[in-house]
């Protein structure tokens, strides 16, 4: 399995070379492959001799297809926005959840490509680039799915050095993983061309991955959908295994539940039931109220990258543990980012989200609400009367610390829109699937909207008498 710390070095699973109509020669690059399902170390020293690595030059005048690579750096005579609907349709790019600690996961599938003669560069990497924006600009990850790549949509060298060279420092920064799923020769030959002008950091971030199963686990993931041809293929060389990729994560959260956990519990377990075996002043869980207490401090809450960056994933679930035995601990000596990590790990954990499977739907039309006046009155009206109780004080306390954390951007850089981008899929989620890029948009819309309104949603709290003073 691979090792899910903080800085984990990448392992890489064996590959598979299922791929049609290779344009060359590739038995020199024969290699025993290990048991599928399995994680290896990529041993780039036994094929290091085997190629002459080429200058930078040299890279950018070659491709791997015997195509004129100019076809697809220039416009190719369709309507740009006709081409922009063909890339959306085809859904080649999807936000698909958040791994462990919490990072925005955005799934790229080969076998959606359009066609090498219908790929003009400038609209197709604007595509991209529009499509990840919100997300780069915090910690993330990508799983690359190459299976089903037809030969036609094999893009050039020429294209991909472009592609990586239009990409900000953010993008490749804050880019903490990236799975390559069921590669095969022709990413080797990629990676071998690119390698000598690729930085040492980025190389570390590559991990190779043989089975879907392994990167669910890797990720953390109860459900992972993906198109047909990734799923058969993964079924086919992983000895006819089937793998329970489709689940609501509530069910499977749910399930849980239903063994002998401690009556402490406070991760993976439903609100309610920390009300009821916890001391909660006013629905609020203890593990919450001393995460935002120690976030408040003074010289914490100025944190730069507070909330964007993760914390060391051991440490989190080593306190996790301890927490849910029922053990005190002490959050006064643990790293900003472990701390503000162990919040997000809360939410994300709930048997149910925050604000509800419910609201689910209605929260995802924010963007069709046109008027300030139709925002206000529907957001005030999903939150006041269709929140059940312990939901509702809990969200009004983070949305308030969140405020605070707001106040302090000018040190901190979290806006409104940065701390929706990172809460969003924490505090709301499908009961089944997984959210689409489409989806991801109006929620975190939302929360934005939610933070930068927060004075007059809850200036008149018409359940405050029964619900009793807040903090």
């Amino acid at each position: 399995m691979i090792d899910s710390t903080e800085d984990p070095h990448p392992s890489l699973s064996d590959w598979h070379d299922y791929e049609p109509n290779l344009e060359f020669d590739d038995t020199e690059l024969s290699h025993p492959s290990p048991e599928p399902g399995t994680t290896t170390v990529f041993d780039d020293i036994n094929y290091s001799a085997e190629f002459e690595i080429p200058s930078e030059d040299e890279i950018i005048k070659t491709t791997l297809e015997a195509d004129n690579y100019e076809e697809q750096l220039t416009m190719v005579g369709h309507d740009e926005n006709a081409i922009r609907k063909d890339f959306k349709r085809r859904k080649f790019i999807e936000f698909i959840g958040t791994d462990k600690q919490g990072q925005p996961i955005i799934a790229i599938y080969a076998c959606r490509l359009p066609e090498r003669k219908d790929l003009n560069s400038n609209i197709f990497i604007d595509f991209i680039i529009k499509s990840m924006e919100e997300f780069v600009q915090n910690d993330y990850i990508i799983a690359y799915f190459h299976q089903g790549m037809k030969d036609n949509s094999k893009p050039a060298l020429q294209f991909l050095w472009n592609s990586y060279k239009e990409l900000d420092r953010s993008f490749k920064k804050n880019l903490k993983k990236l799975y390559v799923v069921h590669p095969t020769t022709f990413i080797r030959m990629v990676w071998f061309f690119f390698k000598p002008i690729i930085s040492e950091k980025f190389k570390s971030k590559l991990i190779y991955t043989s089975s879907l199963d392994e990167l669910k686990q890797s990720l953390g993931l109860n459900t992972l959908k993906v198109p047909d041809p990734v799923r058969e293929f993964d079924e086919k060389i992983n000895n006819g295994t089937r793998y329970t990729l489709r689940g609501s994560k509530s069910s499977l959260k749910s399930s849980r539940s239903l063994e002998n956990l401690p009556k402490s519990a406070q991760f993976g377990v439903s609100l309610r039931f920390i009300i009821e075996n916890s001391a909660c002043l006013n629905c609020i869980p203890p593990i919450v109220r001393k995460c935002v207490d120690h976030l408040s401090l003074p010289d914490v809450v100025e944190t730069e990258g507070i909330f964007r960056r993760s914390g060391n994933y051991a440490r989190i679930k080593e306190l996790r543990a301890k927490i849910n035995a029922g053990e005190e601990v002490q959050l006064s000596n643990e790293d900003t980012h472990v701390v503000a990590s162990l919040l997000k790990t809360f939410l994300r954990e709930l048997e149910e989200p925050l604000l509800t499977y419910e609201l689910y739907e209605d929260i995802t039309q924010f963007s069709e609400w046109k008027t300030e006046e139709q925002r206000s009155r529907n957001v005030k009206q999903l939150l006041r009367e269709r929140l059940p109780e312990e939901n509702y004080e809990l969200f009004k306390y983070i949305v308030e610390f969140l405020g605070k954390i707001m106040e302090r951007k000018d040190f901190n850089k979290m806006t409104s829109s940065n701390l929706a981008i990172v809460f969003g899929p924490n505090l709301i989620w499908p009961k089944q699937e997984q959210m689409s890029l489409d989806e991801i948009g109006p929620i975190n819309a939302f929360i934005d909207y939610v933070l930068q309104h927060q004075d007059d949603i809850y200036f008149v709290d018409i359940n405050k008498k029964d619900r009793g003073t807040y903090d």
